[in-house]
């Protein structure tokens, strides 16, 4: 039988693994069992009873998070010269389009979120083979395609999140960062699955939450019951 880390022998004692928590103890839980030298994300990950490969069964949206995420993002926007500004004061961190789509055709990727206008999606359109399969390519569903640059860029830095259920029916999002008081990580957890609640198709047959679960970057998962986030 393998020996226990101290790490390991530290979280046994503070939670059962086998047990349902009440969304508000997980995210009390989640600080006490983290023990890396670095602030790790907190994430939360809710199964769902949808088929992804149904087009009426994607569950996609975007949550603004009360507190943030506690992570500073990289915000790209693609606009046309009058709009620079805007996005500069809003705190934007890559300003442009051309020289920019140009640098992501060759491989860059040095952002989180991109954000354009209608105007220019004819050539930021072409950018779906690198952007896409990094979820980084923008979508007037998740607000990252607006003529209103300056809100867009704001909302973003100020803790706007999209998601959506992958291939296997799991939504996985970051919902803030383990050096938050534990109530901060409750209000933002609850805000993304009250958010998913409300999102249910009406062709979801049966429970529609199936599971939801809760860890740090390097902490063992904790089990929340279902009965605690009803909406």
């Amino acid at each position: 039988m393998a020996k226990l880390t101290k790490n390991q022998k530290l979280v046994t004692g503070k939670y059962d693994s086998e047990k349902m928590y009440t969304l508000q103890d997980a995210s009390k839980i989640v600080k006490d069992i983290t023990f890396t030298k670095f602030d790790a994300s907190v994430d939360v990950s809710v199964r769902l009873g949808v088929d992804p490969r149904k087009a009426n069964q994607m569950v996609r949206g975007i949550v603004t998070l009360p507190h943030g995420t506690g992570k500073t993002v990289k915000v790209l926007v693609l606009c046309t010269p009058d709009k620079e500004a805007e996005a500069k004061a809003a705190g934007a961190d890559y300003v442009g389009l051309d020289e920019y789509i140009t640098k992501i055709e060759q491989g860059w990727v040095d952002m989180d979120v991109v954000i354009t206008m209608p105007a220019v999606m004819a050539k930021v359109g072409k950018l779906g083979r690198v952007l896409g399969p990094r979820n980084l390519m923008p979508n007037p569903k998740t607000g990252t395609v607006t003529n209103d640059i300056g809100k867009a860029v704001a909302d973003v830095k100020g803790g706007k999140i999209d998601f959506k259920v992958d291939k296997t029916g799991i939504i996985h999002a970051s919902v803030g960062k383990v050096s938050f008081d534990a109530n901060k990580i409750y209000e933002n957890a609850n805000e993304l699955i009250q958010t998913i609640i409300k999102l249910k198709p009406s062709s979801a047959k049966g429970a529609y939450v199936k599971s939801v679960s809760m860890s740090s970057t390097m902490s063992p998962g904790i089990k929340v019951d279902t009965k605690s986030i009803a909406g």
